[in-house]
């Protein structure tokens, strides 16, 4: 979806300016920000469109008409998505929008099943806000993220999967056979049988300019974008395994890594710390924490601080990779299904969860690889493993 013609006229220091910015980014909204307190022009539009009020954030859609201080749900009917089911009972509910629910949707929409999706952000999950996905089968010349996750989306409703949007799962529980998932609306509908797929979210630094170079010198998967830094310097944020791992990874392709590390040292694995110190495109910075990341459209710099002697000073990899860590979409289960200790949903073979009749795939399953295609795969195993359940049902 895109809606090249808005404009969202807030300031930095707005957290309404921040949630509605973080809405049109999940649905891949694309608009122009114009802050107030730096645009004199763009302030006095926003105090002629309020009677004089300085109402942030204020909305101007390409034709003209205006929202001020929408509210997501606001924002949500102006765009079009669609929020409510049409039907109460589905054969299956997919939970999650990425590659391993629209996969198993597809599957099971084919065999003429009724199927849901629900969705909190964009349809297309990780996938649908990576730069651009080089690694998916059957792409010789890649494909941007934005437009698999739109080809994916059409396709599994072309086969008649219903999608919801912007519409958050907050609950689900068993009764007899059949089993509920409730929405943040207040809303609640009845299953067959559920596929878990909300899969995961990489912890964010929680700096200036972090939210806004996502996908724009930002980036949370080396094998993902890593290629697009042929013969460049990055940066790497993390000092553990994935950190670790990821930089030696990134030496295929740039010419230096430079990690940024928190702490007094490494805290991988031996081995790969190993690994690190003999490879000479790599170079390691501890007591190294980020201040900010710089730039408007596009990184152009990070802003670190020596955590010794508290100097600021200011580094330009062409991009950046952070890997402090994954956090599974699974804290609003029930603790009838059960999680490994960093919270990630266990499957039985078949993909089954301990609740009978819900299943898991993606990123949010113990095990998985946290990569596009094998989501996908996950979704399909998935869906044949809810056929033969249903049969039984």
């Amino acid at each position: 979806m895109s809606h090249t013609k808005l404009t969202v006229y807030g300031a930095t220091w707005c957290s309404d300016c921040k949630r509605t910015k973080k809405f049109l980014g999940e649905q891949r909204v694309h608009y122009d920000w114009v802050d107030v307190e730096h645009d004199a022009e763009g302030l006095a539009l926003v105090e002629r469109i309020n009677q004089g009020k300085r109402s942030i954030p204020t909305l101007v859609f390409g034709d003209n008409s205006v929202l001020v201080e929408p509210s997501n749900a606001e924002l949500a009917a102006k765009l079009g998505l669609q929020t409510r089911a049409k039907l109460a009972v589905y054969d299956l509910i997919c939970i999650g929008g990425g590659p391993a629910s629209l996969t198993a949707a597809l599957y099971a929409a084919r065999e003429g099943l009724d199927v849901l999706v629900i969705e909190r952000g964009g349809l297309g999950g990780q996938a649908g806000v990576t730069e651009r996905l080089d690694n998916f089968p059957g792409f010789p010349d890649g494909i941007g993220g934005a437009e698999f996750a739109d080809r994916l989306t059409l396709q599994a409703q072309r086969f008649g999967v219903e999608t919801l949007q912007a519409q958050e799962v907050v609950g689900l529980r068993a009764e007899e056979e059949s089993r509920y998932v409730q929405t943040s609306d207040g809303a609640e509908y009845g299953a067959r049988a559920v596929l878990i797929a909300t899969g995961s979210t990489y912890k964010r630094l929680g700096v200036p300019g972090e939210d806004e170079l996502i996908g724009a010198g930002v980036h949370f998967c080396a094998t993902c974008d890593g290629p697009f830094y042929k013969g460049q310097h990055v940066a790497v944020i993390g000092g553990g395994n994935s950190a670790g791992e990821e930089s030696l990874f990134l030496t295929r392709f740039v010419d230096k890594v430079t990690m940024l590390v928190r702490g007094p040292q490494l805290s991988a694995s031996k081995i790969v710390s190993d690994k690190i110190a003999e490879t000479a495109k790599v170079e390691v910075r501890t007591n190294t924490s980020v201040a900010a990341l710089e730039g408007t459209s596009r990184l152009t710099g990070i802003t670190v601080r020596d955590s010794a002697t508290g100097v600021e000073e200011t580094i330009h990899p062409a991009g950046v990779f952070v890997f402090i860590g994954l956090s599974p979409n699974a804290g609003w289960l029930p603790p009838e299904i059960e999680r490994d200790s960093a919270g990630f949903i266990i499957t039985a073979t078949n993909l089954e969860t301990s609740m009978p009749g819900v299943f898991a795939a993606g990123d949010v399953r113990l095990g998985s690889t946290k990569q596009a295609a094998s989501a996908a795969g996950e979704g399909a195993t998935a869906a044949l493993m809810i056929r033969e359940y249903l049969k039984g049902v």
